[in-house]
């Protein structure tokens, strides 16, 4: 059993539902606890099932009464492992585990901050697994430096892309179509596309700025989209969409709320950004622009490097994408306008070693892989 707060857009609500397809695959019953989301119903799909439970409460006594249903739940299903993504469910899913004797497996999916000691406790959870799996190197040394607990017990498994739905050959000129309708776009206008929530650490600013900077330069016929879910941050979205009046870019800038076709959003764009201001503790989105040869800009700051190739860290003839410095809107402006002046030969060659870079290190295959196995072992060993 997997337990998440709900099943909702995000890296570990997309990483829950791929893991429980990979165990049905595999033959093995694959639930989810969790109180619901717009991804229940392709887990459901992929053969999974929903155990509908209130796994989003931080309420101390909710919780403690949520200890005694998921033991029952537990056993009942017969469950022989939980895997927790996070953390109030994971103190739960814990301490059922201790009662019944389970293995207990635990995702770090982000950095959380911890600013006492209190905090600092309650994040502990996450490294407290009998084996805790880091989705970055980045983030396995947060770990190792946050909580001792965690020694000898961390395995780094990268988030897994589903090469097949992230494939040039895939995408139709159908899906194109309607995404670039969907966004107003004209024949010859190209995108660049921050793909992320709208949430300030994302980068939106930055990336408005560098529009700003690259009109001034005279780059023309080109669209900044900013696809995310604003999840009720009105002060903020206010914030952007008066910054975009300021710097004369009606039109150019354009929000476009959430997007349900990620791969044709991402193949539709001449230029994907991940310009982050704070440390991202993977960065899907670069490596599904790689896995379709869509040239990728990220901030050089977390473990979102760890996913593309760049200078200085490679020779330029290994680049898969650009680095820049975060909150440099400059910097970013300069690698947007580099990567969209690109010849034909040159895109062709970055998405050639792009897609060979993301297969070998990045595919579903893998990371589902080296989940299982690790579950096997476990539960081998339990029994």
């Amino acid at each position: 059993m997997q337990i998440i707060p709900e099943l909702e857009a995000g890296g570990a609500e997309r990483t829950t539902v791929d893991i429980a397809g990979g165990l049905v695959h595999a033959g093995a019953r694959a639930l989810v606890a969790t109180t619901g989301g717009r991804l229940v119903a392709e887990l459901q799909a992929k053969g999974g099932d929903w155990i509908e439970f209130p796994a989003k409460t931080k309420n101390p006594l909710r919780m403690y009464w949520n200890i005694r249903k998921l033991t029952k739940i537990l056993r009942k299903e017969n469950v022989q492992l939980i895997h927790a993504r996070s953390r109030a469910p994971a103190w739960v899913a814990y301490f059922a585990a201790k009662r019944l004797g389970l293995p207990f497996v635990t995702t770090y999916h982000g950095s959380y901050s911890a600013k006492s000691a209190a905090k600092t406790l309650y994040n502990s959870i996450m490294a407290r697994g009998d084996v805790v799996i880091a989705n970055s190197i980045y983030t396995g040394e947060l770990i190792r430096a946050n909580h001792p607990v965690s020694n000898g017990k961390i395995r780094v498994i990268y988030r897994g892309t589903d090469l097949n739905a992230f494939s040039s050959s895939n995408i139709s000129s159908d899906r194109v179509f309607k995404m670039r309708s969907s966004w107003g776009l004209i024949a010859d206008e190209r995108v660049v596309l921050l793909a992320a929530r709208l949430t300030p650490w994302k980068g939106a600013r930055v990336l408005i700025e560098a529009a700003c900077l690259l009109k001034k330069r005279g780059v023309q016929n080109v669209v900044y989209v900013l696809a995310g879910d604003p999840q009720g941050r009105s002060s903020y979205i206010k914030e952007l969409d008066d910054m975009v009046l300021r710097r004369g870019l009606s039109g150019i800038v354009r929000r476009v709320g959430h997007v349900d076709d990620i791969a044709a959003a991402v193949f539709t764009a001449s230029v994907i950004t991940v310009p982050s201001t704070a440390p991202e503790a993977f960065g899907r989105v670069a490596v599904e622009a790689q896995a379709l040869g869509t040239p990728v800009i990220v901030s050089d700051l977390g473990a979102v490097p760890e996913t593309v190739l760049a200078p200085p860290s490679v020779p330029a003839e290994q680049r898969t994408g650009w680095h820049v410095k975060p909150a440099d809107p400059e910097e970013l402006a300069d690698a947007i306008e580099s990567a969209l002046s690109l010849r034909p030969s040159s895109l062709e060659a970055l998405a050639v070693r792009a897609r060979r870079h993301v297969g070998q290190l990045f595919s579903l295959d893998r990371m589902v892989g080296d989940t299982l196995d690790i579950y096997a072992a476990l539960i081998e060993r339990k029994g």
